[in-house]
């Protein structure tokens, strides 16, 4: 039998094909981040940067960047995260990764590695939001079709952040039908 955490994150979690008119509460946002801060990343780097865009003026902002096919999940949801990176991520190893007082040097002299680690250490804290919004009792709808050079420049050129992708949060109408197919562990996976 499986745990009702399993079940909520993983086995009953549907993407939404709409959303309900339920309100994501900011205090619910500041426990999201206060969860995903914990998941691991290497060095305690902590990459990820986030702008949830919540409000009508900012979703209309946002709009020009999106796909056709992703616009009505952005405007009818009630936040859309903005699930970026911060390419200097390095710069708050001292206070992040004390025990080594050098940590900031392990990625300041190469950009080409930084950038590489603050993607991936990024990535890593977007999939924990995901999982976290999902235990939350969130429902989530994550996308990759939107200009991205649009939305840093709208939202966190200021900043230096770059972002990766988006995901829309909120409360799910029920969805209809069944679950897409996955890939089996035949096709996926391999143990050597």
């Amino acid at each position: 039998m499986e745990s009702p955490e399993l079940v909520r994150a993983f086995l009953h979690a549907r993407t939404p094909r709409a959303w309900t008119d339920r309100p994501v509460e900011e205090e619910t946002l500041q426990h999201l981040y206060d969860l995903v801060k914990l998941g691991p990343t290497s060095a305690n780097s902590s990459p990820a940067r986030f702008v949830f865009v919540r409000s009508q003026e900012a979703r209309e902002r946002l709009r020009p960047a999106l796909n056709h096919g992703n616009v009505e999940a952005v405007m009818t949801a009630p936040v859309t995260a903005i699930v970026a990176y911060d390419p200097s991520f390095y710069d708050f190893l001292p206070r992040l990764y004390p025990q080594a007082e050098d940590a900031r040097s392990w990625f300041a002299w190469n950009d080409e590695f930084s950038l590489e680690t603050a993607v991936r250490n990024g990535s890593l804290q977007g999939g924990y939001l995901i999982l976290a919004a999902r235990l939350l009792g969130l429902d989530c709808w994550p996308m990759s079709g939107f200009d991205a050079a649009k939305v840093d420049s709208l939202f966190l050129d200021g900043r230096g952040w770059r972002a990766n992708f988006l995901l829309s949060l909120g409360y799910a109408a029920p969805v209809e039908g069944p679950r897409n197919p996955r890939l089996t562990f035949a096709e996926s996976c391999e143990v050597i």
